[in-house]
């Protein structure tokens, strides 16, 4: 039985990843509002209502902005780690707050929820990968550099959501400031091209049958660039360039 997964909003202005077996989904990430996440499911075919738990990698405002109304409405816990709380403006419902730790697994129905440590400019902040039916999803946008322990779980992944977040030389002769330049490519920052693509090659699997690239810049990055890259190097993996305008297809994962 296979694994559905689907990015509903990938990049700065809003980031949301869905995946879901036949009894229930899991969003990782909510960063675009509530209305614009129904419509977006809904035009492929998913619902919130299936939704079980909402992950939050990290406190930024594209991760998160939609997370208190999605709750609110559909009743959801959030994982959310005590730091990551403590340093968003989120208020979420007591009863509906569910703290976690590195390196934690969390069970929702069928599905294995594990928390992977990683770099980034927050106070505490995860990837995940998400195991069901056999099949294993990883989640690894907002990486400033490669850890072990993100190397370790990408390599177990038959399908991952990987940032690509800039073109080395787009960013650095790019009209952004330095602070900022250097803000996103230094190690608590983004992934550049050459960096996923690093991992990618060297890491991952022979079974590896999708890589959903994701986080591009808008102004850094361009999705034909990233996807021609990539896709020289794909050795049977389908290569897909996730949008920040629009939702994704949904994609079938089995083993």
């Amino acid at each position: 039985m296979p694994l559905n997964i689907a990015s509903i909003a990938s990049g700065s202005n809003g980031n949301c990843y869905y995946i879901e077996n036949d009894n229930e989904a899991v969003l990782i990430d909510a960063g675009i509002s509530c209305r614009e996440a129904e419509h977006r499911m809904n035009r492929i075919g998913l619902s919130l209502k299936k939704v079980k738990a909402i992950f939050i990698s990290h406190e930024h405002t594209d991760h998160t902005r939609g997370v208190e109304v999605i709750s609110r409405k559909y009743s959801l816990p959030v994982y959310i780690t005590a730091a990551t709380l403590g340093n968003s403006r989120l208020w979420i419902d007591p009863k509906h707050a569910q703290p976690f730790t590195s390196a934690q697994s969390v069970q929702i129905g069928d599905l294995r929820v594990n928390a992977v440590p990683k770099r980034h400019d927050a106070a505490e902040p995860h990837s995940f990968t998400i195991e069901g039916n056999g099949v294993t999803v990883g989640v690894f946008t907002d990486i400033g550099v490669s850890t072990d322990h993100v190397i370790k779980h990408l390599g177990n992944c038959h399908a991952a959501f990987l940032e690509a977040n800039y073109d080395e030389k787009m960013l650095e002769e790019g009209r952004y400031p330095v602070f900022l330049k250097r803000r996103i490519s230094g190690a608590d920052g983004h992934l550049s091209n050459s960096q996923a693509l690093e991992l990618f090659t060297t890491h991952c699997t022979t079974y590896m049958k999708l890589l959903v690239l994701s986080h591009l810049s808008a102004h850094n990055n361009s999705p034909e660039l990233v996807y021609d890259l990539f896709t020289k190097h794909a050795n049977g993996t389908k290569v897909v360039v996730a949008s920040r305008y629009m939702e994704s297809e949904v994609f079938e994962i089995d083993i």
